[in-house]
């Protein structure tokens, strides 16, 4: 298979905003961010108090917005994203993006976590991200 070129050209990034082992979030920094599931849940509650409907070209991304959330938001029932957002803030040594990451990805083992969330290393033990993750896998299995 012939190696394929790509017609668009990836833009920089605009920021110096990076999520590494060392976050840099610029002016992001210290904003309340939502899970994947708090976005799903908080899109349909508007939505469904709108008195029009979105115009076309509105429409079109919120429908895909949607359908994205329903595929990749790991919490639907309400009572479940409210334990986990309570589970998560009570961790504050964990800045928002970062409990938004754990919230939205559900790892399964800190190993996988802190691989994907490098910052997590100098933040919170194995042991500590291991029950994190193991309570808010309860939850999961229990939807």
């Amino acid at each position: 298979m012939a190696n394929h070129v790509t017609t668009r050209t990836r833009e920089k990034p605009t920021g110096d905003e990076e999520a590494a082992q060392q976050l840099k979030l610029g002016e992001f920094a210290n904003v309340p961010t939502l899970t994947l599931s708090e976005a799903r849940l908080l899109i349909n509650a508007v939505m469904s108090h709108r008195k029009n409907p979105p115009s076309n070209k509105e429409g079109d991304v919120f429908n895909k917005t949607t359908d994205y959330l329903d595929i990749f938001a790991r919490f639907k029932a309400k009572e479940n994203i409210e334990a986990v957002e309570q589970m998560l803030d009570t961790r504050t040594e964990l800045v928002y993006f970062e409990r938004s990451q754990l919230g939205s990805l559900c790892c399964e083992t800190a190993e996988e976590a802190k691989l994907l969330i490098p910052s997590l290393h100098a933040k919170i033990t194995d042991d500590d991200l291991q029950d994190l993750l193991d309570n808010i896998m309860r939850l999961r299995v229990s939807e």
